[in-house]
């Protein structure tokens, strides 16, 4: 699904391993500038260029050497309750 801003976005979920380091994680969602964190360990990202695989590739370093990751194209429809990311922010990059 092409985004509203032409990029694409990505639901990322997430678990740590050994010797993970989260704030390189986070900081590399953030790099994508458009990002909303869902939950403590899902993750929004907008992208222009990355693809899911791309994605996770970036993040492998940071999650430890038994970390998990799950990366996947945001699709049409979706359901939340208590996030941490803003109700509009999610209707607009995840619903369009």
């Amino acid at each position: 699904m092409v985004n509203v801003l032409g990029g694409t976005t990505y639901i990322i979920s997430f678990e740590l391993g050994t010797n993970a380091d989260k704030n390189a994680l986070i900081a590399l969602f953030k790099s994508y500038g458009t990002w909303g964190k869902i939950t403590e360990n899902t993750w929004a990202v907008l992208s222009i260029a990355d693809k899911s695989k791309d994605i996770r590739a970036k993040s492998l370093p940071y999650l430890g050497t038994d970390g998990r990751i799950f990366v996947i194209k945001s699709g049409f429809e979706s359901a939340w309750s208590n996030v941490h990311a803003k109700s509009d922010w999610l209707k607009k990059y995840l619903e369009n």
